[in-house]
């Protein structure tokens, strides 16, 4: 439908144009034979002839030629949805992308704001939508992806009422039992799921250290017939024992860490990578969307090729970052995850 038409609005500011008093003219003709004053065609030429008399007169015909401009105009233009406001979004970010650090059309940018981290991520996979909304349209299927992550150690997931939720374990870079493990319990929940739109969240309560409100937002659109556009956030709050848990994590194992944003120059020229707690949350927030990426390109194989591949292409997509991402060999890797993903099958999550 179009929009209403603003016929109000211009008829006040066609009002405006004209304020002011009309002059009235006196007629003193003779009445003729109804009664009525003739008007002599002197003064009926002066009448004419006065500009504001005109533009009074005019006034309902210039109100209804813009009334029906809007409604030609609203009628063209197409209409604005999630799916069409999303790719306008993603091309606005990739104009204004400055010193690309990656290989594709992938664009991260990180925030820290009132004890809130967030990384952001705008890309273009190259899978149609269709089999994106398939892919992440589950929560068994947010735990293939999640297990991915050198982090994720465990991952399952079971209705708890009408609401699907993710029993995760958050862990070191290398084997742990479960019992050494952080628990988290993500709300997996489908806000949008249209033939060309779909949106979802995993939302956990509490983290590990401190950390709470951890959130990943996932939003797609097509692109094209063979293309999508995926957006995604991922975030957390953090309290005074987060904060000096990452204070002193940057001032030992992780005080050589970056992340992907250039935040200036370095002596020789190069571009500056940002570090501390901002670097902590661009990495995570890579290796989430490469968890995403890796899965869809093993969705839709048999399942007994599926984890194999998704774990291959995932190590090698981290392994395209070295300076930021790298911290195991792909054998060491490969390993630790075949042994969680039996682990996960047989085993009942160790909730905190």
């Amino acid at each position: 439908m179009p929009a209403a038409c603003p016929c109000a609005d211009h008829d006040q500011r066609l009002r405006g144009a004209v304020a002011g008093p009309v002059r009235a003219v006196r007629l003193d003709a003779p009445r003729d034979l109804a009664g009525r004053k003739a008007q002599s065609v002197p003064a009926r030429l002066r009448t004419m002839r006065n500009p504001e008399w005109v533009a009074k007169a005019l006034r309902p015909l210039l109100v209804l030629a813009l009334c029906l401009g809007s409604l030609l105009a609203s009628a063209q233009a197409p209409p604005r949805t999630p799916s069409s406001m999303l790719r306008e979004r993603f091309l606005a970010v990739s104009q204004r992308a400055v010193d690309h650090p990656f290989r594709e059309p992938v664009y991260l940018k990180s925030s820290q704001a009132s004890g809130r981290l967030q990384g952001e991520i705008y890309a273009m996979v190259g899978h149609p939508f269709d089999k994106v909304r398939q892919a992440v349209a589950t929560a068994d299927n947010w735990c293939r992806i999640l297990i991915l992550h050198l982090n994720v150690k465990y991952c399952r997931a079971s209705n708890l009422g009408a609401r699907q939720v993710l029993d995760v374990g958050i862990g070191r870079k290398f084997d742990q039992p479960l019992a050494d493990a952080h628990w988290a319990r993500f709300h997996f929940r489908s806000t949008a799921t249209g033939n060309d739109h779909l949106a979802l969240e995993l939302q956990a309560p509490t983290g590990p250290m401190g950390t709470r409100d951890y959130r990943i937002v996932v939003e797609a659109a097509p692109l094209d017939a063979g293309r999508s556009v995926v957006h995604m956030t991922y975030s957390y709050a953090y309290n005074a024992t987060a904060r000096w848990a990452m204070q002193a994590y940057l001032a030992t194992l992780g005080n050589d860490k970056v992340g992907f944003s250039v935040v200036g120059r370095e002596r020789n020229g190069r571009p500056k990578r940002v570090g501390g707690v901002l670097g902590i949350v661009e990495r995570n927030t890579m290796r989430y969307y490469l968890a995403i990426e890796a899965y869809l390109g093993a969705h839709g194989l048999p399942p007994a090729q599926q984890l194999r591949k998704s774990l291959e292409d995932w190590f090698s997509a981290t392994e395209r970052y070295p300076l930021q991402l790298h911290e195991v060999e792909r054998s060491a890797y490969l390993e630790m995850k075949l042994r969680e993903v039996q682990r996960q099958q047989s085993e009942p999550p160790h909730r905190d």
